[in-house]
């Protein structure tokens, strides 16, 4: 059983509510959108600043050129294209992060583009290549097993492997499309059970009751889920009960 367990939230994609802002007290570790696929310069500034102040490790979750689908469409781009944006992306944020005196501390793909590249070799080794070149430091985060993690390794870089706390699973591993009924999971109980269920035996029960193995070093927590600062308390509590310590991953 872990110890500890980092909790992440991809952040900055939209905080008319403000919701952002309570969920960043509940995490440790944030994934702030970089004004691609959602976000703006001013909106990553400020969730900089609020992880800042709460001790909570800030990353960036660079994504696909395309607003209007939010980043969940599978675009074909050439590997050198891809590679362009996410150095662009992390690039960006790293140099606002500086400017309050903060520093990146991980990457994490968001949407199709951590889909591709969980699955497509020459994909993952491109966005790897892009971090890489930004600072070799920072901690790849990427679905178990997958391609991504694999090419972090080869490149000497980082890695951390992630599960997610509201997402249902296929007996493969991989997450039941959005799309399909039963993806997304709402019930608070349920998701602190899951979760409890991840860190203490490292494994999860897929949509059709099969039991998939998965040993995360951080679970996602999604701060578009309904009440998501909540349940990102709540889970923190059940964690806390069981005496498990929520952190960030180790530098």
């Amino acid at each position: 059983m872990a110890e500890t367990i980092d909790l992440n939230a991809d952040v900055g994609e939209s905080d008319e509510s403000g919701h952002d802002a309570a969920l960043v007290g509940w995490v440790t570790s944030v994934n702030v959108a970089c004004g691609v696929h959602a976000g703006s310069a001013t909106l990553m500034r400020r969730i900089v600043r609020l992880a800042r102040r709460a001790g909570v490790a800030v990353g960036a979750h660079p994504g696909f050129p395309d607003r209007e689908g939010f980043g969940r469409r599978e675009l074909e781009m050439p590997g050198a294209e891809v590679a362009d944006q996410v150095r662009y992306q992390v690039s960006a944020l790293a140099g606002i992060a500086a400017a309050q005196g903060e520093r990146l501390r991980h990457v994490k793909p968001h949407g199709a583009l951590y889909n591709l590249a969980a699955r497509d070799r020459s994909l993952a080794e491109a966005v790897v290549a892009a971090v890489a070149t930004v600072d070799r430091s920072l901690r790849i985060v990427g679905p178990p097993g997958s391609e991504l993690l694999a090419a972090a390794a080869r490149d000497g870089l980082p890695m951390a492997a992630e599960a997610f706390a509201d997402r249902a699973y296929r007996p493969d591993g991989s997450l039941v499309p959005r799309r399909e009924p039963g993806a997304v999971i709402h019930d608070p109980a349920t998701v602190v059970g899951r979760v409890l269920r991840l860190v203490q035996d490292g494994e999860v029960v897929a949509i059709d009751g099969s039991v998939v193995r998965l040993e995360p070093d951080t679970i996602c927590l999604h701060s578009d889920t309904p009440d998501a600062a909540e349940l990102a308390r709540l889970v923190r509590r059940g964690l806390a009960d069981a005496g498990i310590r929520a952190a960030p991953c180790e530098p």
